[in-house]
């Protein structure tokens, strides 16, 4: 999860350094669905490891 999570606010600080005009409206959903993707895929990894 550590791994998805620093990925995705990687991917957001380019995003906010390669395009000036980036909307925090628009960027707000985006890391809220990132993050809880990245909570589903931990969820479904624990599991499978049991």
């Amino acid at each position: 999860m550590a791994l998805l999570c620093g990925l995705l606010f990687i991917g957001i600080g380019v995003t906010y350094m390669a395009v000036p005009g980036a909307d925090a409206v628009i960027m707000a959903p985006v890391v809220v669905g990132g993050l809880g993707f990245a909570a589903f895929v931990a969820i479904i990894a624990k599991a499978i490891r049991r």
